[in-house]
């Protein structure tokens, strides 16, 4: 809309679609149309043992709301750090979920494949007279960045450690303007109604390697180490060797995912179990594991690598089992699991 047209309606305001107790009732109303709380329940029910990161995202999610944030830049921009398999990029699906109902509603750009210098053209674009560069295509889902007026756009960084020097040159110019112009010139990307997300394990190994040091002294002496040196200023001297000051200063918020606790590991069993029975859901099926099939899992389970080497365990052991049996009977819609013997069971009703 030009200036003309703004000036118009200020001159005729019984041009105007709303009357004026309409636009009243609008004013104050926030545009977005999500629920922190309900999108925080979804977290805290699926993400364990992440407190701390979780309360960053509910502060942010909170602001993102209130939409008084600047009109210039990206709505938020979140730093997520630590080891594989603890749950970042898992937090941005089930955001994505309890915002668009969809877990994969957002822009996933693997910073991995822009890792060699001419996949760095990726993010901006074929640069001119390559082949592509007339259509300015680009590795970005615009529609799910762009989000609309009553939902935000989403978009993930996965892996940061892994881009370039260009690339993350590229990127702190989005994360300064909100904007993106592809190389040809031709296109804008605009981030400006957009959680721009981002996960790197850098400073992850330092991290647990320290831990694997202290765990030869007593439990005196590691508590009193780790109160002087926590795990997370030694990820954050990794992190400003990797990235520039300048870049680190665009972020919002740098969250700090802590490695998988042993006593995590039975609930996160009986997520991977409630995912699956989700999945058999609508072939009206349900699988029960017994106490000593679920210990099974989390048993020996070694947690520098995290809830998806868990949920891998149970994909390769268990799914192979209940194919079998449910291809053999496809009358059976209930059966329980145990784990005896050395081996995973199914019990006989």
């Amino acid at each position: 809309m030009t200036t003309t047209s703004h000036a118009m309606h200020i001159v005729k305001p019984v041009t105007a679609t709303h009357s004026t107790s309409e636009k009243d009732k609008l004013i104050g109303k926030p545009r977005f149309h999500f629920e922190p709380l309900e999108v925080m329940q979804l977290l805290k029910q699926r993400i364990i043992g992440q407190d701390a990161a979780l309360h960053e995202i509910e502060k942010m999610l909170h602001v993102v709301k209130a939409d008084f944030s600047s009109p210039e830049r990206p709505l938020s921009v979140t730093l997520m750090l630590g080891p594989t398999g603890v749950g970042k990029t898992e937090t941005v699906r089930l955001i994505s979920e309890a915002i668009y109902g969809r877990p994969d509603a957002f822009c996933r750009i693997d910073m991995n494949t822009l890792a060699q210098e001419h996949y760095a053209a990726a993010i901006t674009g074929a640069p001119p007279g390559y082949v592509g560069s007339k259509e300015g295509h680009s590795l970005f889902d615009e529609t799910a960045i762009a989000g609309s007026h009553t939902r935000p756009g989403m978009v993930l960084f996965d892996e940061l450690e892994k881009a370039s020097t260009e690339v993350i040159r590229g990127l702190m110019n989005v994360l300064d303007t909100g904007k993106l112009t592809l190389t040809s010139g031709t296109k804008t990307i605009d981030f400006r109604n957009c959680m721009i997300f981002m996960t790197s394990n850098v400073g992850a190994q330092a991290a647990q390697q320290y831990l694997d040091k202290l765990n030869f002294l007593p439990k005196k002496m590691q508590d009193l180490c780790l109160k002087k040196m926590p795990t997370r200023s030694i990820i954050e001297k990794v992190m400003y060797r990797k990235f520039d000051p300048e870049f680190l200063n665009r972020i919002d918020r740098t969250l700090h995912y802590q490695a998988v606790q042993d006593e995590a590991l039975p609930k996160l069993v009986d997520i991977e179990l409630q995912k699956l029975n989700q999945r058999l859901q609508h072939q009206k099926r349900a699988v029960v594991l017994t106490d000593a099939a679920k210990a099974h899992f989390y048993k020996d389970h070694d947690i520098r690598f995290g809830a998806r080497h868990l949920a891998r365990r149970m994909r390769t052991e268990l799914e192979p089992l209940l194919a079998l049996y449910f291809l053999n009977y496809p009358e059976k819609a209930q059966l329980t699991v145990n784990f005896a013997e050395g081996q995973l069971i199914i019990q006989p009703e």
